[in-house]
């Protein structure tokens, strides 16, 4: 009775102990994440129109898009600002863009030390973050 549930034990821990490594080693090597991963946002400026459904669909109001008309009574995209540290990383607003203009990117790495720095200005880029955080 205890020689075979011992077996049994020592049977999974020998499995455990030298089989495939379950953790990664993160700072050293970096995970190969999915493609539908979801990171950070990434805007495309040029494609965006500014109509706001992205802001409307996003549950918790994380994203603010401000826009002014132009000589064509146009709408201009002027501010594109998302607080990621509110975001659920849903995917609602990257769906709802009838532009295709939002995207995921696999920059997962947003941890910051104040409250203030989890909000980010998309149209300023991936490098005004950087120089921000700096």
């Amino acid at each position: 009775m205890f020689g075979r549930g011992l077996l049994k034990g020592l049977r999974t821990t020998w499995h455990l102990g030298f089989g495939k490594a379950i953790t990664e080693q993160y700072p050293e090597r970096r995970p190969n994440l999915p493609p539908a991963s979801h990171g950070s946002l990434y805007l495309e400026r040029e494609k965006c129109i500014a109509c706001g459904i992205c802001a409307n669909a996003c549950p918790n109001n994380v994203i603010t898009v401000e826009s002014e008309r132009d000589e064509q009574k146009k709408r201009r995209l002027t501010g594109y600002r998302a607080k990621l540290g509110q975001c659920l990383f849903c995917g609602l607003c990257v769906e709802s863009c009838p532009q295709d203009a939002l995207h995921w990117r696999p920059d997962f790495e947003l941890a910051c030390y104040r409250h203030e720095d989890t909000e980010h200005d998309l149209l300023a880029g991936p490098e005004a973050e950087v120089k921000k955080g700096a």
